[in-house]
């Protein structure tokens, strides 16, 4: 475990806030860097992508960087773009 890892596991169990944010900011990376990864793999450039939905590439990268309050529809759209279903799971 590197020491930015043991400092995180540490915070958590210390803080609270910290774990409750650092969790769901977390979340928000994860969904975001997948939406990049997908995107690249299936070829499309963040312009590529900007155009088939009917946006700007700025807008693209913000969701790619900071998919907090990610709406389902626009994710619905960029899967579909791609090519992919998207699937909901509440575990």
């Amino acid at each position: 475990m590197s020491d930015l890892q043991k400092y995180i596991s540490q915070r958590k169990k210390e803080d609270f806030e910290f774990k409750e944010g650092f969790e769901e900011g977390y979340e928000a990376f994860k969904i975001g860097a997948m939406l990049k990864q997908i995107r690249e793999t299936s070829g499309f450039t963040q312009e590529e992508m900007a155009k088939q939905l009917h946006t700007k590439k700025s807008a693209i990268s913000r969701i790619e960087n900071h998919a907090q309050d990610i709406k389902l529809s626009t994710l619905e759209k960029f899967a579909m773009v791609l090519g992919k279903k998207l699937e909901v799971s509440i575990n």
